[in-house]
């Protein structure tokens, strides 16, 4: 979920500055899921239609959402052609080393100056974020200063099919918040 969850609403801060198109590159289709309950500022396709969308329409910016473990050479392929990949890890240890093997697998292609960790769904009270935190940067992977909150408000939100700034629920301007500071943090880098 924090992966789609990332991928729409970093798409619809993007979108709110330069056309975006995100691209639902998961064997789940979660975002064209979320896309097809409601409405969404910018359009969502499939891998398949991707190419022709994208030559028809022009935009400024192309968000994938893929498979969240993708073998080593999709890794590779992904690395390669992107300017920024974002990886979304839970505040977890267990989640951090699955991250950090993913991060190994990139290590090998010499482009790990391309990703950048994200911790999503961090509890108010999280004793293992600082734990998180330190473990990825002791691994060698820079990671985003935004941390993304676990709000009821971003579940609404997909259930709604829209983004969490469109829904009427407590915090959901806290949810909406973080993915603004991330996207600041995205573009500030030059990516």
């Amino acid at each position: 979920m924090a992966k789609t969850t990332t991928a729409i609403h970093l798409a619809a801060y993007l979108h709110q500055r330069e056309p975006t198109l995100l691209v639902d590159a998961a064997p789940t289709q979660s975002a064209l899921a979320w896309a097809a309950i409601g409405h969404l500022p910018f359009e969502v396709v499939s891998m398949r239609r991707a190419i022709r969308y994208a030559r028809e329409n022009p935009h400024t910016h192309m968000i994938f959402d893929t498979d969240a473990q993708p073998q080593e050479k999709a890794v590779k392929e992904l690395v390669e052609e992107c300017d920024l990949l974002i990886i979304p890890t839970l505040a977890q240890m267990l989640s951090v080393k699955g991250l950090l093997l993913t991060a190994d697998a990139i290590a090998k292609t010499g482009m790990i100056d391309k990703v950048r960790a994200l911790l999503t769904m961090v509890p108010a009270r999280c004793p293992e974020e600082e734990d998180a935190r330190g473990a990825i940067k002791d691994a060698g992977l820079q990671m985003f200063d935004t941390c993304v909150p676990h709000l009821k408000a971003f579940q609404l939100a997909a259930l709604a099919g829209a983004p969490v700034y469109d829904i009427s629920y407590p915090r959901a301007d806290v949810a909406w918040e973080a993915y603004q500071k991330l996207g600041r943090e995205v573009l500030r880098n030059g990516s």
